[in-house]
């Protein structure tokens, strides 16, 4: 049985890590383990459980920061944003439904968990990623030493920018006590035009031109019609053929302007319909959350690839003549989301020889536990990055004892 090892402060975080450093004894670091799928098989036969480093400590909506222990749930964070009216504009990604969870529950995972791995959803051609709203962190480090980094205001950043480094870390160099984020505004309106038909490269045409036009964009997706038609939004799924989203927010005056700007430049592409708020909120959580890839879908592996918009369409083309499956596009058709019917290798050979070309990496979101310890779940560095992981994964853990392998064998 393993064995748990759960604090209650940040001074226990540190007891149990020095403990874990003097033993040489590795850990498991995770609160609620949600993301326990997310990522290699960690090494260790210890869990350090950090779920009652959690609640609000500090937030006011005035100055846009709010602080949290890491284990606070995403549930707790957005009822208390909500009750505001601000929202974390990275839109962050919830994992549940695409692990099994209820489609229709409220968010699972906690704020430390999507800071560690730089969870970031649609609106990030818009306001960024993850890192780029995490203002601060209180830590421990894998060698049992306390550090900071930031603080609570939002230009209180001096020396290296760590917190840069933790976010997309998965908890393999610092074990995070405290974090701050950023928070802002939700828009007044939210609206979605959709264009309807036209293969993938038409459509991510589209979606370059609108990006790169005045409508200030916050988010821009391509579902081909196999994967328009397991929408739960009727004009999404009764269209009958592909559906190119593009999503606008902002003043309500503002947004039927650029609405009717956007419906304008698509028409002489093709039929045109649009989403108001209730439906954008709901087809945007699900290019957010992969839904298209859950339910009886929910046994297929899953990647999340990363290209240039202009490769995009080649690359899943490869893909699904190679491998068969199907994919959609987010953030312009940067990121392609790909479900394949279970395979041994869950096709990461092939997955990697299509976007060898292009610039792109690719990560294995879903798989089973044997698969994603056999395979490179996170794309492979070349040589001089990968010496230069190692080199800071020592120097913040040397001892290798906070959640080895989690992200590359061995380390």
């Amino acid at each position: 049985m393993t064995e748990i090892l759960k604090p209650d402060n940040a001074d226990q975080v540190l007891d149990a890590v020095k403990w874990a450093v003097s033993e040489a004894t590795p850990l498991e670091v995770r609160s609620l383990g949600t993301k326990a799928g997310f990522g290699r098989p960690v090494q260790a036969g210890r869990v350090l459980d950090l779920s009652n480093l959690s609640g609000i400590t500090d937030y006011d909506p005035g100055e846009l920061v709010l602080t949290a222990g890491p284990a606070t749930p995403m549930a707790e964070i957005e009822r208390a944003l909500a009750a505001a009216n601000q929202e974390l504009q990275f839109e962050p990604m919830d994992l549940g439904p695409l692990y099994g969870g209820s489609t229709d529950a409220p968010a699972t995972g906690t704020i430390g968990g999507v800071i560690a791995a730089n969870l970031s959803g649609p609106r990030r051609v818009k306001s960024g990623a993850a890192r780029d709203h995490f203002l601060g962190f209180h830590a421990v480090s894998g060698r049992g030493e306390v550090f900071k980094s930031g603080g609570k205001v939002m230009k209180n950043v001096t020396g290296f920018d760590l917190s840069k480094l933790m976010a997309g870390s998965f908890g393999t160099l610092a074990v995070m006590t405290e974090v701050t984020v950023k928070v802002l505004p939700r828009p007044e309106k939210t609206r979605t035009v959709l264009l309807m038909g036209g293969d993938d490269e038409a459509a991510v045409a589209a979606l370059c031109d609108a990006l790169g036009s005045s409508h200030e964009v916050a988010g821009a997706a391509h579902l081909p019609a196999a994967v328009a038609a397991r929408s739960g939004v009727g004009y999404v799924a009764g269209a009958g053929a592909s559906v190119t989203a593009v999503r606008i927010e902002g003043p309500g005056p503002s947004v039927e302007h650029r609405c009717a700007a956007l419906t304008d430049q698509f028409k002489a592409l093709g039929a045109v319909e649009e989403l108001h708020s209730h439906n954008s909120i709901a087809f945007w959580r699900e290019v957010r959350d992969a839904i298209p890839f859950t339910g009886d879908r929910a046994g297929d592996q899953v990647w999340r690839i990363s290209v240039p918009p202009t490769a995009g369409a080649e690359v899943v083309r490869r893909l699904t003549d190679g491998l068969g499956g199907d994919a959609y596009y987010d953030w312009g058709g940067g990121l392609i989301w790909f479900a394949l019917p279970t395979r041994e290798d869950a096709g990461a050979t092939a997955v990697r020889a299509a976007i060898a070309d292009c610039g792109g990496h690719a990560t294995l979101v879903r798989a089973s536990a044997d698969v994603r310890q056999a395979v490179e779940v996170f794309q492979p560095q070349p040589g001089p990055l990968d010496e230069l992981s190692r080199r800071v994964k020592d120097a913040f853990d040397p001892e290798g004892v906070l959640n080895p392998g989690r992200m590359v064998a061995g380390v």
